[in-house]
């Protein structure tokens, strides 16, 4: 038996003789039996779009037994806002067209949706006429999440890459400002580049950092945003510039790569056009816990962040979001106050 693209050849070895309706019997129960075992969706229809076959398949991926729906209508199976396909698609099988990998959504019996993959083609009467269709649909929704998941990690690494590069130069900039001699430049941009290190290593997936046995250590949230902001704080003006209150956190493994990427987008930013790119600029943190709910208000000040206004959300902060809704399952706000700007990071404990 083998099987192809778009055709079923059967290949049957025997040493008697069988009369040619007793052969297409046979051939007609194997195909049969292959349509019924498939793992995909096999149905089949008539021009009208009444249903007159439903195999397992179709049953496992929409949720219908072959009693419930054959003499329904297809569109059963369809969102609302995808009725019109199935005009376009009856169309293009009158036609005698087959319809390849046609990637779509349909609905299941309990009304949540699934992205499939449909193949569409003919079936045509003895005497050549299109007589209805058949269809065989996939269900792609991992594959697509996998696609979406892939885009997000490749504009990530994109968005990290473009920031490195500013950053260097920002860093560049900040040590130049009190760096007497070129001796006391470069011990200066060292122990940033090197603060600058350890804190890109601890946004990394937590895959690569167990892979290092050092990089597992669990950690505290007061730590974790003293390692983000160190980079950009000069040696000798200490940690006053990022001040920390209230109570602190301890971080799970499996929440420290969120954390780490989160508040790297804090620091990244406020050293790119917030309070850590001016001389006077600090940042005040506030930590609060209510029950089994832990509030963080990051709260930036300078007297040149003034005026200023919130831009549109750039990709950073979407991935923040993204994160802190994902992955921590809060919510993050952004405003500005008199003195610059105040996010607010929600989530609960656990």
């Amino acid at each position: 038996m083998r099987r192809g693209d778009g055709a079923i050849c059967l290949l049957h070895e025997t040493g008697g003789h069988y009369r040619p309706n007793m052969l297409a019997a046979l051939a007609a129960q194997r195909l049969a039996a292959i349509v019924e075992s498939s793992s995909d969706a096999i149905i089949a229809k008539d021009l009208d779009g009444f249903i007159t076959s439903w195999n397992q398949g179709a049953e496992r991926l929409f949720g219908y037994t072959a009693e419930e729906v054959i003499g329904e209508h297809i569109t059963i199976i369809f969102p609302p806002d995808r009725l019109l396909e199935e005009d376009s698609l009856v169309d293009r099988i009158r036609r005698g067209e087959r319809i390849d990998h046609f990637e779509t959504v349909r609905r299941r019996k309990d009304g949540t949706d699934v992205e499939i993959s449909l193949t569409v083609s003919p079936i045509f009467d003895q005497s050549g006429q299109v007589m209805g269709a058949s269809k065989i649909a996939r269900d792609i929704t991992s594959r697509k999440r996998d696609e979406e998941q892939k885009d997000l990690l490749l504009r990530e690494m994109n968005h990290r890459v473009k920031n490195l590069f500013a950053l260097s130069s920002g860093l560049v900039s900040l040590s130049a400002r009190k760096a007497q001699t070129v001796e006391k430049l470069v011990a200066d941009l060292q122990s940033r580049f090197a603060a600058l290190a350890r804190a890109h290593t601890m946004t990394l997936p937590s895959s690569v950092l167990l892979a290092d046995p050092t990089a597992g250590s669990a950690t505290t949230l007061h730590t974790l945003i003293i390692t983000m902001a160190q980079p950009y704080i000069a040696q000798d003006s200490g940690e006053h510039r990022v001040v920390i209150v209230g109570p602190d956190l301890e971080i799970a493994n499996s929440r420290l790569t969120s954390f780490a990427l989160i508040l790297h987008e804090f620091a990244t930013n406020a050293a790119k056009y917030g309070a850590l790119a001016h001389p006077d600029g600090r940042i005040s943190i506030t930590c609060q816990q209510e029950e089994d709910i832990f509030s963080l208000v990051w709260q930036e000040e300078s007297s040149q962040l003034t005026g200023i206004e919130l831009g549109s959300e750039g990709f950073g902060s979407q991935l923040a979001r993204i994160t802190v809704k994902g992955s921590l399952n809060g919510e993050i706000s952004r405003c500005l106050s008199d003195h610059g700007l105040k996010i607010t990071l929600t989530f609960p404990l656990g």
